[in-house]
């Protein structure tokens, strides 16, 4: 590993309309959810962004919602647990606008709910081939890229509350998150001297749709999990992911951040 520091980067613009604006970004899982909230933040902010989704039509979709709303989005078909898959989408982000300087690894599942002796083989190895194997060849691929731009860089790997508490029924799902934020830790000491910044974000409960269809009484009982009173909305979550994204945490690295209205507090 080097031992050159990277240098600072220029002071943080507070401008929140230009803040990415020359920059490409590639969020993966971004037709729907945390990923296209995201996505749209980004894109909000001057950036040039992909939507990559196993739901191609569903980026496609969502990159002409992005598009309608005066941002510059692209759309591709992603696999994340196909390392070659993943490898096309970083060149199709470099071969559409000429670059990648950010990304956010946020594609995901969540698998059955089934204790860990009765676990199904096939399920555990689907969560981690997708939540765990994705995270790294997403990072194997962007990473070279940004690093020979030689212009710096930044990526979030979207974990979860549960990378850092078990969660009973969902082993895979725990493990995978768990392995995500080692990753992120690994990668930010290996690259953050060469200017590229890797850090983690552990979302709570956010309030879905699929949520919303559950029946009161379970839904209730995940409200109560959390002190604040409340699940999350996918916004709150692409808020912190731009904040990590921007100089304006230059400092920020190899970081794992919670954003679950305390559920992880008591």
């Amino acid at each position: 590993m080097s031992t050159t520091p990277a240098p600072a980067p220029a002071p943080a613009s507070t401008d929140y309309a230009t803040e990415f604006a020359g920059k490409t970004a590639l969020v993966t899982g971004s037709a729907s959810g945390i990923g296209l909230a995201t996505a749209r933040r980004l894109g909000r902010g001057g950036a040039q962004v992909v939507i990559a989704d196993f739901n191609e039509q569903g980026a496609k979709e969502a990159a002409e919602t992005l598009a309608a709303e005066g941002i510059e989005a692209a759309a591709v078909a992603l696999d994340v647990t196909q390392a070659a898959s993943v490898e096309a989408a970083v060149k199709f982000t470099v071969d559409t606008f000429g670059g990648l300087d950010l990304a956010v690894n946020n594609a995901g599942i969540g698998g059955p709910s089934t204790p860990t002796g009765a676990y199904d083989i096939d399920a555990y190895n689907r969560v981690i081939r997708t939540n765990l194997d994705g995270v790294f060849y997403s990072l194997r691929y962007e990473l070279p890229v940004i690093e020979a731009a030689g212009k710096g860089g930044a990526i979030v790997n979207v974990a979860s509350i549960l990378g850092s508490v078990g969660f009973a029924g969902s082993p895979a799902y725990v493990a995978a998150k768990h392995g995500v934020v080692g990753l992120t830790k690994t990668a930010a000491a290996e690259y953050s001297a060469k200017g590229i910044r890797v850090n983690a974000v552990g979302p709570g409960f956010i309030d879905t749709p699929l949520l919303q269809q559950m029946d009161k009484a379970a839904y209730d009982g995940l409200v109560a999990l959390h002190p604040a009173g409340r699940l999350g909305k996918a916004e709150e979550v692409a808020e912190l992911i731009a904040f990590l994204l921007s100089d304006r945490a230059s400092f920020i690295v190899g970081s794992y951040h919670l954003v679950d209205g305390a559920y992880t507090a008591v």
